[in-house]
């Protein structure tokens, strides 16, 4: 979803005002300050704020992007402060994952659209996934059509019939994703944002070559994944691997599973022989932990990069070495 709409009272309306109030005192500067004719971006995510730096980059040594998760912070369960939310009033752009992603930050960004701020949605914009079509994909098999767990018990907020928001786990998409932020920049800054866009785009898509050659290493009979939350089905339809189960039922960490859940889980890692439960970086691992203990095996518990990138130690700190570093751990322990 990409929307302007015109300025009007809001709760945010204070917000905005001091923020108006903030570029009046920094307009006698800016005839000094060539900076100051650089667009501005906030994107929501640490993942986006990745690719959108990389386009600014290149097109404006002088643009700046804000992004709003910190390093680790799990997209799920995040919320803004007022100074971020004053931060998307006042952007140029405001970039978004959307489809239900940011729990946290819907009513700040429909707020932040209304105050005048062009929001930018990428995931309804890269042919989203419902939640339970992915190809080979066993977890929906658990959830009845309405979104219940078949023991009764209710899911989160991400059933089946909505789609699923995390479409960088598709490079492919995410080179779309890029193609469509460099365009709306293009609309307000000039070619060269479409043209940069176009550039991050082909090296995300000569990344992701690469990253094939490492998940195609991966023995047929062995892509199987077990997840912390239903968060892979992306890679698991671009790669031809199959979810078999997720600690977590539903698409968001914010989910609660049932004792019966988790039996389930126990029994399906035995019958499939499954070696590793592949967790998030952002969230703790205890439970993951309990169900491999549980199963009287030697289960890895790998923690992916999933909802963030990782610090500058972590080889995971850009996008491109994020989905680099995630199919290698994949593959080590798949293979293993």
């Amino acid at each position: 979803m990409t929307s302007r709409l015109p300025r009007g009272s809001t709760t945010l309306g204070l917000l905005a005002a001091a923020a108006l109030l903030a570029g009046c005192a920094s307009a006698t500067e800016s005839a000094n300050d060539p900076a100051s004719d650089s667009i501005s971006v906030v994107a929501t995510t640490t993942i986006l704020g990745s690719i959108t730096s990389d386009i600014l980059a290149c097109a404006d040594p002088n643009a700046t992007v804000t992004t709003l998760m910190p390093i680790g912070a799990d997209p799920h369960d995040f919320a803004p402060s007022s100074q971020q939310i004053a931060q998307m009033v006042g952007a140029d752009l405001v970039v978004a994952n959307g489809l239900g992603l940011e729990a946290g930050l819907t009513d700040a960004l429909a707020s932040a659209a209304t105050d005048g701020a062009t929001v930018l949605e990428v995931g309804e914009q890269v042919d989203p996934l419902p939640f339970g079509d992915h190809a080979g994909d066993a977890a929906a098999d658990d959830h009845a059509a309405d979104g219940t767990a078949t023991d009764g018990t209710a899911t989160d907020e991400h059933d089946q019939g909505s789609d699923d928001p995390h479409v960088w786990f598709d490079m492919s998409r995410m080179a779309t994703a890029a193609e469509i932020i460099g365009s709306t920049l293009a609309q307000t800054a000039g070619d060269t944002y479409a043209t940069c866009g176009s550039q991050v785009a082909d090296e995300i898509r000569a990344a992701e070559l690469d990253v094939r050659a490492t998940m195609e290493s991966v023995p047929a009979a062995k892509r199987i994944l077990v997840t912390d939350h239903d968060a892979l089905g992306y890679l698991s339809d671009a790669y031809g691997y199959e979810i078999a189960g997720t600690v977590i039922p539903g698409g968001s960490t914010l989910g609660e599973p049932s004792s019966a859940d988790l039996a389930a889980l126990v029994s399906v890692i035995q019958a499939e022989n499954v070696p590793a439960i592949f967790t998030n970086t952002a969230s703790p691992t205890d439970l993951a932990d309990a169900v491999a203990a549980e199963t009287g095996r030697d289960i890895a518990v790998v923690p992916l990069f999933i909802g963030s990138l990782g610090d500058e130690d972590s080889g995971a700190d850009t996008y491109i070495t994020m989905m680099e570093k995630n199919a290698s751990l994949i593959a080590q322990a798949l293979n293993a």
